[in-house]
């Protein structure tokens, strides 16, 4: 049965002292409960249930932020069945830092917390438009606020989320062909916001692989509360809009940076005009000594939409590379920058790919093991939490030393920063002893509580 314990120290310690224990166990300190315990700290834990409805007819004794918590702290470590989740905290102090400690009488925390049907039961209640919606809330209007995070750059992509090819049954996925080879799956929409040395997925959508890039994303950019106005939007080709463009520049005061495919017009002139000019300078980034850049103005009548009369201004730096003779074009509607402006501007791009690197490589992010829609769902928005809790703790005093790391290179080389320490439960209460306390209170108890005791000794 399972019973949630408060604490009480002072309870526990007259348990102890009539041999009156029903169970203790051990707590081993490691990297993702610090960083847990860091977002209990900042108060973002709590934030996690504002932001999604608690749909639970039944089991309301097991706290909706708790459920949710270990739904996180499972993709943080890299944990991706249902069947993890309970397991996903085993740790007293970090328990015991959430409010409420769950013990079941009949399990003991190796077990896990509780049954993982807790957690099916719980998945079913909710649309994948739901999950979506609630990381989109819980971000913009909880995390974003509590640490006053507010980018003024974003960076705008889509990566495709494979599954396998041969399994009809994954619940709204579609077929294409992508550079010759097949895939099935579906596609995620991520606006990247930076900051100070790293970035935070601000918003997110979700659809079918078969839907173009823009396609998906089109809406997003027209609402999203995260761009406001003289913020900088950075995009790959697959957004190359005239219309678009035009939108975010005269309705929501938003500077794009874009690429120009060789095929445009604006392209072959800007190379063009670039020539001629012949005022190259070196190029900003010191891995580029081959490449040299140039600006180029005034070359929006050279892209034209449906209004041309509506179209606004475009500059462009062209960069050119000695080497192989290459030439590219990034296009811009800040009129202001400068060539070395714009192209340094446009080289934070490659952050939002190494995101999404990181998270099929490592966290597990395409690693579904349900082809419900919902579930899948669910897996990459708390797979996505998982990985922006980290990207915050890099910007927070006691995650500093990992800054420019990522999880497994920082959790290959980290070392304990909490000492040991001990849970015990007795009854409706437990209580947290550091290990040197507990030893001590150890030479203190009647045999029969030593017995119940010597597991904890046999673990060190």
């Amino acid at each position: 049965m399972i019973q949630l314990c408060r604490k009480d120290k002072e309870k526990v310690y007259q348990a102890i002292r009539s041999g009156n224990i029903d169970a203790a166990d051990m707590a081993l300190p490691n990297l993702i409960d610090d960083i847990i315990l860091s977002m209990k700290k900042h108060g973002l834990l709590e934030m996690l249930p504002c932001a999604l409805p608690d749909k639970r007819s039944h089991n309301h004794h097991i706290p909706f932020e708790i459920l949710l918590c270990l739904a996180v702290t499972a993709k943080l470590k890299i944990k991706t069945s249902l069947t993890d989740v309970p397991f996903a905290v085993n740790d007293a102090q970090l328990l015991a830092e959430l409010g409420w400690n769950i013990w079941d009488n009949e399990r003991c925390l190796n077990e896990g917390l509780f049954s993982e049907s807790v957690m099916r039961k719980l998945l079913s209640k909710y649309s994948s438009e739901e999950w979506i919606c609630f990381y989109n809330s819980y971000v913009q209007k909880h995390l974003m606020p509590k640490l006053d995070i507010k980018p003024n750059i974003h960076i705008l992509d889509c990566t495709k989320i494979p599954v396998n090819l041969q399994n009809e049954n994954y619940e709204n996925s579609s077929v294409v062909k992508i550079d010759g080879e097949t895939f099935r799956g579906y596609k995620l929409g991520v606006l990247r916001g930076i900051m100070d040395d790293s970035g935070i997925a601000e918003e997110i959508v979700f659809g079918t692989l078969k839907t173009h890039d823009l396609e998906l994303v089109k809406d997003m950019l027209k609402t999203t509360p995260c761009l406001k106005a003289y913020d900088i939007l950075i995009n790959n080709r697959g957004f190359l809009s005239r219309e678009i463009l035009n939108y975010l520049k005269t309705e929501r005061k938003v500077d794009t940076y874009i690429p120009a495919r060789e095929n445009m017009i604006i392209f072959e002139d800007a190379v063009n005009l670039a020539k001629k000019a012949g005022k190259w300078q070196k190029h900003p980034n010191r891995k580029r000594k081959e490449q040299e850049i140039q600006l180029v103005t005034d070359l929006g009548p050279l892209w034209e939409s449906d209004e041309p009369e509506k179209d606004v201004p475009i500059n462009a730096c062209v960069v050119h590379d000695k080497k192989t003779e290459e030439y590219f074009v990034f296009m811009t509607t800040d009129t202001e920058r400068t060539a070395r402006q714009i192209i340094s501007t446009y080289e934070l791009r490659p952050e939002i790919e190494e995101d999404f690197r990181q998270m099929k490589d490592f966290w597990k992010i395409t690693d579904f093991k349900s082809t419900q829609y919902n579930y899948i769902t669910y897996h990459i928005v708390m797979t996505l939490i998982g990985y922006l809790y980290f990207q915050v703790y890099k910007n927070m005093e006691e995650g500093k030393s990992y800054i420019g790391k990522s999880l497994p290179v920082v959790m290959k080389n980290y070392k304990e920063s909490r000492p040991k320490s001990v849970v015990i439960y007795s009854g409706q209460y437990f209580g947290i002893f550091p290990f040197l306390e507990f030893l001590q209170l150890y030479a203190e108890c009647t045999l029969e509580a030593r017995q119940l005791l010597d597991p904890i000794l046999a673990k060190v």
